[in-house]
């Protein structure tokens, strides 16, 4: 296998993933990026039907979008040329992300999770779709160095520094709305949120705490191989 097609297997791979963790329907992409010059997104179509073996679309992080891409992919391309340290963006609309969106708020870390989003996710405040260069290079300005940000009334953008970290930021960004959500409902208050060093100390990868969650979330994948 070559190694773009085995990119395009790890891109297949994580779509489905987000699609079955209920994070995706009709509308979502994921992307990764190929070299300093290149990046791979998902086919144009629902993330949880695209097949084993389908052609994902390469594009030049220095060029316009292709007509046959999705507009928002402008996002993954401009978040690509500020941060170096991202190979891997999920564009998707978790439910518990949604609600908080909607209402122009952010989760803050509350549990282990939602600390490595610490002090919390950007919102960018508009609802309207992305889709033109000067409003994506804005919100990739704005989520600066962060792994998050949140749009309001349209879900989350997620840089990990690979995809399969972006796959799994997504679902612990998911689980911080929940747990934060749940709280706000049932009226609690006044509990401080972790600081800085207790927020860095907890949000590590070690003990392949990556890898487990990846593994939990593509298991079932018909082009999953441990």
């Amino acid at each position: 296998m070559t190694a773009q097609a085995e990119a395009e297997r790890r891109l297949r791979i994580a779509g489905r993933a987000v699609a079955r963790a209920g994070f995706v329907h009709a509308y979502g992409h994921c992307s990764l990026r190929v070299d300093a010059d290149h990046f791979l997104v998902s086919p144009s179509m629902p993330l949880g039907l695209v097949p084993p073996g389908a052609p994902c679309h390469l594009l030049r992080i220095d060029a316009p979008l292709p007509e046959n891409v999705l507009g928002e992919v402008r996002i993954h391309r401009e978040i690509y040329r500020r941060r170096p340290d991202v190979s891997g963006i999920v564009r998707s609309m978790p439910p518990h992300v949604m609600t908080l969106a909607a209402h122009s708020a952010v989760p803050v870390p509350r549990h282990g999770f939602g600390t490595y989003f610490h002090p919390a996710p950007e919102l960018w405040n508009d609802i309207q779709l992305l889709r033109s260069d000067e409003a994506a290079a804005q919100l990739a300005d704005q989520l600066g160095g962060g792994r998050a940000i949140l749009m309001r009334g349209n879900g989350a953008v997620v840089a990990g520094g690979s995809i399969e970290e972006a796959v799994v930021l997504t679902w612990y960004l998911e689980d911080m709305a929940r747990v934060d959500l749940a709280g706000r409902a049932a009226g609690l208050s006044g509990a401080p949120t972790p600081d800085a060093a207790a927020c860095a100390a907890r949000a590590t990868w070690a003990g392949a705490i990556r890898e487990r969650m990846w593994d939990y979330l593509t298991v079932d994948d018909p082009e999953y191989r441990s």
